[in-house]
C-alpha cells in the first residue's frame, strides 16, 4: 500500500519561511502535486510537479512566493513558501498521480497524504 508522508508544518510569524515535503514510495514517472485546506474552505491546487520536473499551477499557486521541487532519488516533492501570510494558514496536502504527467486540478489522484499544518500568526 503506497503512502504519502507531508511533514515540515507548523507555527511561523508573517514573513517567514517554510518548506514541506512528501515523502512517499511509487513516485517512479509520477506527478505529485500540494494542495491547501484553509479553515472553512475547500481543498485547493496549488502546484504540481511532473517526474521530469516541469510544473503546472492550479488555482492557489502563489507562483510569485511558492516553489515545488522533487529529489527523485528520495522519492521526496518539496513545497519551499516564501514571505508567508496569514491566509496561507491551513492544511496542506500532497496528492499523486501515475503517468508522470501533471493533470488538471480537479483530476482523481491516486493517493493522498493525511496533511501538515501550516499556521501563519503574529
Amino acid at each position: 500500500q503506497l503512502q504519502l508522508v507531508e511533514s515540515g508544518g507548523g507555527l511561523v510569524t508573517p514573513g517567514g519561511t517554510m518548506k514541506l515535503s512528501c515523502t512517499g514510495s511509487g513516485f517512479t514517472e509520477s506527478a505529485v502535486a500540494w494542495f491547501r485546506q484553509a479553515p472553512g474552505q475547500e481543498r485547493r491546487g496549488i502546484q504540481c510537479i511532473e517526474w521530469r520536473h516541469n510544473a503546472r499551477y492550479y488555482t492557489d499557486s502563489n507562483r510569485v512566493r511558492f516553489t515545488i521541487s522533487r529529489d527523485n532519488a528520495i522519492n521526496t516533492v518539496y513545497l519551499l513558501m516564501k514571505n508567508l501570510e496569514p491566509e496561507d494558514t491551513g492544511i496542506y496536502y500532497c496528492a499523486r498521480l501515475a503517468g508522470g504527467v501533471c493533470p488538471m486540478e480537479s483530476a482523481e489522484w491516486d493517493y493522498w497524504g493525511q496533511g501538515t499544518q501550516v499556521t501563519v500568526s503574529s
